[in-house]
């Protein structure tokens, strides 16, 4: 019998339980854990690679969506007004460097977040370069 190779996902790290929302709160995802169960996984948070602490102000992008925000058409803003959208485009590519390095399958993105939410700025970058995200 052999053994098939287990999948290798890139993972929100917030979806798999690590303490890195903007609120400092765990809010693991139990069908996202299920998955994971089974496979190696990678777990990311763009917002902390592009700098931003733990807990953090709660930000939106404004003017667009992250495509937009990539190409510098619109900002990621947090609610007390400060513009942090370098270190969402920052942390973007990062996640992109690390999805490069390996030879992912898929990448499962935590949903209605400006970086990993469908229409948010890394799952922009990660989609223009042809990754399979899913969305938790």
């Amino acid at each position: 019998m052999h053994n098939q190779p287990r999948p290798l996902y890139l993972v929100s790290a917030c979806l798999a339980g690590l303490c890195t929302r903007y609120d400092g709160s765990v809010k693991a995802d139990e069908t996202c854990l299920r998955l994971l169960q089974d496979a190696t996984w990678i777990p990311v948070c763009p917002e902390q690679l592009g700098g931003l602490s733990t807990p953090r102000e709660p930000a939106d992008i404004v003017g667009g969506n992250g495509d937009d925000v990539l190409l510098g058409n619109a900002r990621v803003v947090t609610v007390g007004g400060t513009d942090v959208t370098r270190a969402y485009v920052n942390g973007a590519f990062q996640v992109l460097a690390v999805a490069r390095s390996q030879p992912v399958d898929a990448v499962f993105l935590k949903a209605r977040s400006p970086s990993c939410g469908s229409a948010g700025v890394t799952a922009a970058l990660l989609r223009q370069h042809r990754f399979r995200l899913q969305e938790f």
